[in-house]
C-alpha cells in the first residue's frame, strides 16, 4: 500500500514542479533562511506545542530537504530512494496509529517553516490532514511602517488574548473587527471553550467556503468569515447547521467577490443617462396594473428629527409625483433591535422598495435584500460594499462650500463655528469644504470644529468662549422644535439671524429612481461583468441639494452668493479643485487638479483654517456607535 500511495504522492509532487516551472515559480519549498532580513531585524520567542495549519506551512528552515518536495510539500525523489522507504513507513504509521511526535518549526509572518520533520508534514498533506502538532519558535521582525508588518503587529496583539494562528486577513483592522464580532472587549481574554467553538464553527465555515470555489477569490477565508459574520451575526451563524451554513454562504457569495474587487465601489455621480422610448414612457402606468409598494424605515420620527424630516418630505413628494403609480408606508423609531422585524413587515406587507434611511441599518438591508432578492432595498449611506443592496447619499458638500462662502463673507471677528455631530464618510467633506468656502471669501477666516455627539459637550458654552461671529448649526429646523438656531445663523443680543440653509431634497432623488425602476434603466447601472457596490452620491446638478437665502443676507452678497450655486450647480466651478492644504500640510499641489470623488467621499484629514481635530471613538457619547461602527472615517496610513 505504501509504495503505491508513494507513487501517487510523487505524480502529484511532479505535477506542481512543473506547473510552477512553466509560471516562472520557483518549483521546490521556500527555505526560511533565504527569506529573513538581517540578525539584527528580528527577535525569536518560543511559543511551545501549538497545533499548525498544515495550509500554512511554507516550507524547511534550511535547504537542506528543501529540494526533495515541490513547492506543495509532495515529494519529488524516486521510489527507490531511502527517502521514498522513509516516506511510505510514516504513511503506514499515520494510517495505523496517528503521527504522535511534533515537528519543529519556526513562525515567520503567518507562515511556518519546519526544522525537523518535513516528511511528517509531507504525509499529514498528503493525508488530508488539517493540522500537525509542532514545537515552534516565532520570529518576530522589528516595526515597520510597512503594511504586512502593522498587520502582523495585529496578529500579535490579537494572540495575546485568543492564541488562534489559523486565521489572517489582507486588510488592516481585522483581528480588532473580529474580537468585536465574537462579543468580546478589546483586549479580554478568550476561554478554553471559547476558542474550542470558534475553532469548530471556522472549520466548518472554511470547509463550505472552500467547496463553493473560495480559493479562486482574492480574499483569504478570514476576510470571508469576518464579513459571514458582521453580517448575520456570530451566535446565529454558531447556531446554524452545516446545512444551513452552506446555503447562506451560497445566497451571500456575491458579498464574497466583492470584497476581493481592487476597487469595491462603484461610485454613480449621475442619474443614468439611458432613455427609454417615447412610447415606453407613455405606457409606464396602464389602469388596473400593479402600483408599485415602497416602505420608507426612519430611525426616528419627522417630528423629532431634522434627518427623518428631510426624508419624510421626500416620501410625500413622491407621493404627490406618482399619486396613481406608487403607494408608500412609513416605519418610524427603528432601532438596531427591531429593524429585521420591520424590514420582515415591510416584506410581508408586499412591498417592491425599501428604503432604509439611516446607515448603521445597512446590515440589517443586506440581510434582508439576501433572503428576499425579489424586493429592492437601498440603504442611505455613504461608502459601503454590499452587492445586494444600493445605497445613496447627496454631495452636501456642495451646498456647504457655499455655506462657508457666505459665513466668510458675515464674519465680523474673521471667527466662524461649525458644529458637527458624526465623523462619518461625507461629513469631512462638509466641513472642509466649508472652511474651503470660508477662507476664499475671507482668508483670515478660521473655522472652530465643535462636535455635538461629544462627551460632556456644551455647544452654547463652547460657541459663547470662541466668540464667533456665524455659526453653523444642524442643517434644517423639525416642527417640533421652535428654534432657529438651523443652517448658518449670527448671535446678535442672544437671538440668532439667520443668513442661509442647505436642503437635503430627497424628494427629486426618490423621483428619479422610481422614474429610472418604471422606465426599465435601473438595471442599466449594474454592470454583471463587474462585482461592485452601486453608491448613488448626486448633488446640486442633479438637483438633490440646495442652499436657499434668507432675508437678512445682503443683497449684493446674495447675488454673488447665487451665481456660485449656479456655477456649481452647472458643474463649472469644483469645491476641491486646486491647491489645498490640510493642518498637516499640503494635500493638493498642483492647480489645475480635482480631488476625485473616492478622496472626497474618504477623507481623514481637516483644512489648514479648522480649528480642532476629528474625535477618536471613545470620545464620543453612546447614541454615536452604531453609525461610527457603520460609516465611520478610518485614518488611512502613510
Amino acid at each position: 500500500m505504501g509504495r503505491e500511495e508513494y507513487r501517487k504522492a510523487l505524480k502529484l509532487g511532479k505535477k506542481d514542479y512543473q506547473t510552477r516551472l512553466l509560471h516562472g515559480e520557483k518549483p521546490i519549498l521556500q527555505v526560511l533562511d533565504d527569506i529573513l532580513p538581517d540578525r539584527s531585524s528580528y527577535s525569536e520567542a518560543p511559543i511551545g506545542l501549538v497545533q499548525i495549519p498544515l495550509e500554512q506551512i511554507a516550507g524547511t528552515k534550511t535547504f537542506a530537504r528543501s529540494s526533495s518536495f515541490a513547492g506543495n510539500y509532495m515529494p519529488i525523489l524516486r521510489e527507490d530512494t531511502e527517502f521514498a522507504a522513509k516516506w511510505e513507513n510514516l504513511l503506514d504509521s499515520q494510517m495505523e496509529e496517528g503521527i504522535r511526535e511534533p515537528v519543529k518549526a519556526y513562525e515567520y509572518m503567518h507562515k511556518f517553516y519546519v526544522s525537523e520533520g518535513n516528511k511528517r508534514v509531507s504525509v499529514m498533506k498528503y493525508s488530508g490532514a488539517v493540522s500537525i502538532l509542532g514545537n515552534v519558535t516565532r520570529i518576530i521582525p522589528k516595526k515597520t511602517q510597512e503594511k504586512d508588518n502593522r498587520m502582523y503587529y495585529e496578529f500579535l496583539d490579537f494572540y495575546r488574548f485568543a492564541p488562534i494562528n489559523y486565521i489572517w486577513f489582507t486588510q488592516e483592522g481585522g483581528y480588532a473587527k473580529l474580537q468585536e464580532a465574537v462579543g468580546k472587549k478589546p483586549e479580554e481574554r478568550w476561554t478554553e471553550e471559547e476558542l474550542m467553538e470558534f475553532s469548530s464553527v471556522y472549520a466548518r465555515f472554511t470547509s463550505e467556503f472552500r467547496e463553493k470555489g473560495g480559493n479562486k477569490l482574492n480574499i483569504t477565508p478570514g476576510d470571508a468569515f469576518l464579513a459571514f459574520i458582521t453580517l448575520y451575526g456570530y451566535e446565529t451563524i454558531d447556531q446554524k447547521t452545516t446545512s444551513e451554513m452552506q446555503k447562506l454562504i451560497a445566497k451571500s457569495w456575491e458579498e464574497f467577490v466583492l470584497l476581493g474587487q481592487e476597487s469595491e465601489i462603484d461610485l454613480k455621480m449621475k442619474p443614468n443617462q439611458k432613455k427609454k422610448s417615447l412610447f415606453g414612457i407613455l405606457h409606464l402606468h396602464v389602469p388596473g396594473t400593479r402600483t408599485l409598494k415602497i416602505a420608507f424605515i426612519y430611525e426616528k420620527t419627522p417630528g423629532s428629527s431634522a434627518w427623518t424630516y428631510a426624508h419624510e418630505l421626500g416620501r410625500l413628494h413622491l407621493q404627490q409625483t406618482f399619486p396613481e403609480e406608487v403607494h408608500t408606508m412609513r416605519y418610524e423609531n427603528a432601532t438596531l433591535d427591531n429593524i429585521d422585524s420591520l424590514l420582515s413587515d415591510a416584506v410581508e406587507a408586499g412591498c417592491d422598495l425599501i428604503f432604509t434611511t439611516t446607515p448603521p441599518f445597512a446590515q440589517a438591508s443586506v440581510k434582508a435584500a439576501i433572503a428576499n432578492p425579489r424586493v429592492r432595498i437601498l440603504n442611505c449611506s455613504l461608502n459601503t460594499s454590499h452587492r445586494y443592496i444600493r445605497t445613496y447619499y447627496s454631495r452636501m458638500y456642495e451646498a456647504k462650500f457655499l455655506m462657508g462662502a457666505i459665513a466668510g463673507a458675515m464674519a465680523d471677528n474673521n471667527r466662524l463655528t461649525y458644529i458637527a455631530d458624526y465623523p462619518i464618510y461625507g461629513s469631512i467633506a462638509n466641513i472642509n469644504a466649508f472652511a474651503l468656502g470660508a477662507k476664499m471669501m475671507n482668508p483670515r477666516a478660521e473655522v472652530y470644529l465643535e462636535w455635538s455627539t461629544k462627551k460632556d459637550m456644551d455647544i452654547e458654552k463652547r460657541i459663547r468662549e470662541i466668540g464667533s461671529s456665524c455659526v453653523s448649526g444642524k442643517d434644517m429646523a423639525i416642527p417640533e422644535e421652535a428654534s432657529r438656531f438651523f443652517g448658518i445663523y449670527h448671535i446678535t443680543e442672544g437671538r440668532p439671524r439667520n443668513f442661509a440653509m442647505p436642503l437635503w431634497h430627497w424628494g427629486k432623488f426618490y423621483e428619479r429612481l422610481i422614474w429610472a425602476i418604471m422606465d426599465g434603466t435601473w438595471k442599466y447601472d449594474d454592470d454583471p461583468s463587474v462585482k461592485k457596490a452601486i453608491n448613488y452620491w448626486w448633488g446640486m446638478s442633479e438637483g438633490v441639494v440646495d442652499v436657499v437665502f434668507s432675508k437678512y443676507l445682503p443683497t449684493g452678497l446674495k447675488r454673488l452668493a447665487g451665481l456660485l450655486k449656479t456655477s456649481i450647480s452647472t458643474e463649472a466651478f469644483d469645491p476641491f479643485a486646486g491647491i489645498i492644504h490640510s493642518q498637516a500640510g499640503a494635500v493638493v499641489n498642483t492647480p489645475d487638479r480635482n480631488l476625485p470623488p473616492e478622496e472626497i467621499m474618504t477623507m481623514d484629514w481637516l483644512a489648514e483654517n479648522v480649528i480642532g481635530t476629528i474625535p477618536p471613538r471613545e470620545e464620543l457619547k453612546e447614541q454615536a456607535e452604531p453609525v461610527i461602527k457603520q460609516q465611520g472615517v478610518k485614518k488611512k496610513e502613510g
